[in-house]
């Protein structure tokens, strides 16, 4: 369960990433209510994930859901650089989370 819960705040926490996009600096209410409460539940998830796994592992994949998902959506909704050595580093990234689930 506690991977599952790591796992919805990485996702989380790539909502939160985008949605700072879409507030304009805080400027847009209803992205900026949608992206604190992503802070908030993604914070929440790893918080209760941690309960069970080891801190540094479970930050590490937090933060790499959220690199890997944040970029992907970036290039897929914003338009940013699909460059094949951006690919290549986020498959690296990727191949790191999943080393540390399989040695946890």
């Amino acid at each position: 369960m506690a991977w599952f819960l790591l796992f919805l705040a990485g996702l989380f926490e790539c909502g939160w990433a985008i949605g700072l996009k879409y507030t304009d600096g805080f400027t847009r209410p209803v992205p900026t209510i949608l992206t604190v409460i992503s802070m908030v539940v993604s914070v929440i998830l790893l918080g209760l994930a941690v309960k069970t796994l080891p801190i540094g592992t479970a930050y590490a994949i937090w933060t790499g859901i959220g690199t890997v998902g944040t970029v992907l959506l970036g290039i897929w909704l914003l338009g940013d650089a699909a460059q094949a050595s951006r690919l290549i580093c986020i498959a690296l990234i990727g191949a790191g989370i999943a080393g540390l689930k399989l040695t946890a």
